[in-house]
């Protein structure tokens, strides 16, 4: 806080002596030169909302600043068209600029003269191929391609059973055994109940 009233007490001091008038004889006085623009004439854009600058009538021209809403500019020309309108844009080359017509207001009637369109600019970079990336790949003729054909489908293979021998009967038929054991089961019924009698 001491090195605040310090440096305060500094500043007043020459602050002070700033305004005392000690000016030295030999410096002249120097005076503000004040120039009167007069108001431009003729037709004037009004801008209703931002509007984009650029050097040309295109969005492949260089934008070189934008209008925002209630600015106004000199109108110069019209594009052939009519969609663009050359306006005075201040530090661009030739103080000319262009905007778009359908987003700003012309504010007189009278027809704007239609103005030579300046040249379209050359693109900042220009696309090459590198040689070496390009060896690597085929870059020649794509060879045509041949149009669908119709492919069969495979055959279905189907399997096939041998036929079965006619067998021999071997042995006893089962169902021989199954009626020997019906007889034998009558026959055990018979003697439990002439035992139970």
């Amino acid at each position: 806080m001491r090195h605040l009233s310090w440096l305060s007490v500094v500043i007043l001091f020459f602050a002070l002596f700033a305004s005392t008038g000690s000016v030295n004889a030999s410096t002249p006085e120097v005076q503000a030169v004040v120039t009167v623009t007069g108001t431009p004439q003729g037709p004037m854009i009004i801008v209703p909302d931002q509007v984009n600058v650029r050097l040309g009538p295109g969005l492949h021209y260089d934008q070189v600043g934008v209008l925002i809403a209630g600015q106004q500019a000199p109108a110069l020309g019209r594009s052939p068209g009519g969609d663009w309108i050359q306006i005075v844009y201040p530090g661009v080359p030739d103080n000319i600029a262009w905007v778009y017509a359908s987003f700003v207001v012309l504010e007189s009637t009278e027809m704007l003269p239609v103005v030579e369109i300046p040249p379209t600019p050359t693109p900042r970079v220009t696309a090459t191929i590198d040689p070496t990336l390009a060896a690597q790949f085929n870059l020649g003729e794509a060879p045509p391609t041949r149009l669908p054909t119709f492919t069969p489908a495979a055959p279905v293979i189907q399997p096939t059973f041998e036929p079965e021998e006619a067998l021999e009967p071997r042995g006893v038929p089962p169902i021989l055994a199954i009626l020997g054991l019906l007889v034998v089961g009558a026959f055990g019924m018979v003697i439990s109940f002439l035992r139970g009698s």
